[in-house]
């Protein structure tokens, strides 16, 4: 390990749109386990997002304030060069299916190439929130109430969520 490097922090990246039960889920696992644990939240350009860059960094700190060893820091470019920038060498990932699996691996792989000193670590989400997705939360939150929406994103995504995607009954 290089002198500059700490085995002791992990960063987990994502795009976090927006934040939910299951992210949180592995954040709080893994502040358990590092030190320090960096949420890097970025721009993922395969997707459109439905809260800007800005706000998704406001969610996730609203939604990580009582973890008193994990910092939240936007980002951009790859996941393994925010690694880097931290100081870091593990690379954090949280998976919900075979599916993520697949696709992790071939990004661990490429990560790999790019920068061997950065080490992926997966975290399984808890079958609670293996199904919550932003897609599951864009088809739901219209039709649920509150109460139904806190069974899968944290108090402070409720709202953000409300702004967005108002009932069209209600409109």
């Amino acid at each position: 390990m290089s002198a500059s490097r700490s085995a002791r922090t992990a960063v987990y990246t994502g795009s976090f749109d927006p934040i939910t039960l299951g992210h949180l889920d592995v954040i709080g696992r893994a502040a358990r386990i590092f030190d320090t644990l960096v949420v890097g939240v970025g721009i993922n350009p395969d997707k459109q997002p439905l809260f800007s860059l800005e706000e998704r960094v406001e969610l996730v700190q609203a939604s990580v304030g009582g973890l008193g060893n994990v910092r939240v820091e936007r980002f951009s470019g790859l996941s393994v060069a925010f690694v880097r920038e931290q100081q870091a060498q593990v690379l954090l990932r949280g998976v919900r299916s075979l599916t993520d699996i697949e696709a992790e691996f071939t990004m661990t792989l490429a990560n790999r190439k790019l920068d061997p000193g950065v080490e992926t670590v997966f975290l399984m989400a808890d079958a609670a929130y293996s199904h919550i997705s932003s897609s599951l939360l864009k088809q739901i939150t219209p039709l649920a109430d509150d109460e139904a929406l806190l069974r899968f994103v944290p108090p402070p995504v409720v709202a953000a969520l409300r702004r967005k995607l108002p009932d069209p009954a209600h409109a």
